[in-house]
């Protein structure tokens, strides 16, 4: 029963442990912080939203589960599909998406009433494109034409896209995919060139913008910029209730359910989610083990490509790794007061839908890699002991 439950869930069980106590985190810290918006909308009903979180969580950790048991080779053919359709519904979104505080990150599914964030699925595509083009260009990687263009093309495509309605997130992917592209063994030269040119579309873009519409997203981006620059100005109001509630929370926090800040802070069960976190069960309980949680995260993913004999599972389980280590470290960077306000989930934490589900698929992913890893290890050290036993018989012989 044993080992049929284990190959069942054959896998960095390391990475288990971290979706574990996410979900840990997650049900409490949104249960906590949702008792005002359940007075508000629904009458007083606090677990409604438990209810609804719950019922997400347990369809994110059913997605893990069923894409942790797809072999990996199957990801880098999707790869492709999935970049090819995250382009044109990225355009749609900007276009005709569902705008919610002037900014199009969602298109709404017909008949279904759902929205998706198209952004958190083009991030995933992109870095398992990134990750099939250089296991395939390791060969040429020198090259600017036959391996540089490709990868940077749709780099430079996504993040364009993403970045007039959530700059964070373009941002994030962006530093994401050169990251990636360091470890892939790109030349210095032409990713410090991207880098340039990045910084040169992001000027020009907001030079851009200024001049044909002052009260866009622009505006946000710079209102908050400067709230963050001056810590005197009256649109620091988020800020300051998440320092309240993380110098009220201390070393061993308030106790599950007494956080108050939650009743001031603006969005505290997704954007400050990680305040309140800290707030009722403090620096020691709330904070320090989340921070280990993806620190860990990312080690694995580093582990996996020591492990790795194949180019391709390395790329892809620390690429997805650096995607959702980073957003959790802006997300906790924001609380904290060290990054400007940027609207970042804290990934399988926070409440909400559609990132919930796309951390899901790269957590499953990232276990399918790791199983697939180990899969490879124990083929090649039988082959390994089969060749040595022929030898010995022959030499016996």
């Amino acid at each position: 029963m044993k080992e049929s439950i284990q190959k069942l869930f054959w896998g960095d069980r390391v990475v288990w442990g971290v979706i574990i106590v996410l979900t840990f985190y997650s049900l409490l810290a949104v249960y906590s912080s949702t008792g005002t918006l359940a007075y508000l909308k629904m009458d007083g009903n606090t677990t409604y939203y438990l209810i609804r979180h719950g019922v997400f969580i347990a369809i994110g950790i059913s997605i893990i589960f069923v894409t942790h048991l797809i072999p990996y080779r199957y990801y880098s053919r999707l790869s492709q599909l999935f970049l090819f359709l995250s382009i044109p519904l990225l355009l749609i979104t900007l276009l005709l998406g569902t705008n919610i505080n002037q900014a199009s990150r969602w298109l709404t599914l017909p008949v279904l009433g759902l929205t998706i964030q198209i952004s958190d699925f083009a991030k995933l595509a992109l870095v398992m494109y990134l990750a099939r083009t250089l296991s395939q260009k390791q060969t040429q990687i020198k090259s600017f034409k036959d391996a540089f263009r490709p990868l940077i093309i749709p780099v430079v495509l996504v993040s364009v896209l993403i970045m007039p309605a959530n700059l964070s997130t373009a941002l994030i992917v962006f530093a994401t995919a050169v990251i990636l592209m360091f470890i892939g063994r790109v030349p210095l030269k032409y990713l410090l060139s991207v880098i340039g040119i990045g910084i040169f579309i992001l000027a020009l873009f907001i030079s851009i913008s200024l001049v044909i519409n002052k009260e866009g997203r622009i505006t946000t981006w710079k209102n908050r910029i400067e709230n963050y620059i001056d810590e005197s100005s009256d649109g620091n109001f988020q800020v300051e209730q998440a320092k309240v509630a993380i110098a009220t929370g201390g070393l061993v926090g308030k106790g599950p359910g007494k956080s108050t800040q939650r009743n001031f802070l603006p969005h505290p069960y997704s954007d400050f989610i990680f305040a309140i976190i800290i707030e009722e069960y403090g620096l020691v309980l709330g904070a320090i083990p989340l921070i280990l949680a993806y620190l860990i995260l990312l080690y694995r993913g580093g582990a996996i490509v020591q492990k790795a004999n194949r180019t391709f599972p390395a790329f892809l389980g620390i690429g997805l790794s650096l995607l959702i280590v980073f957003q959790a470290f802006v997300n906790m960077a924001v609380a904290v007061n060290l990054f400007p306000v940027t609207g970042q989930t804290l990934p399988f934490v926070s409440m909400g839908g559609s990132s919930l589900l796309f951390t899901s698929i790269a957590f499953g992913i990232i276990l399918s890699v790791s199983r697939g890893v180990e899969k490879d290890l124990i083929s090649e050290s039988e082959e390994i002991t089969g060749e040595a036993a022929e030898n010995e018989t022959e030499q016996a012989i």
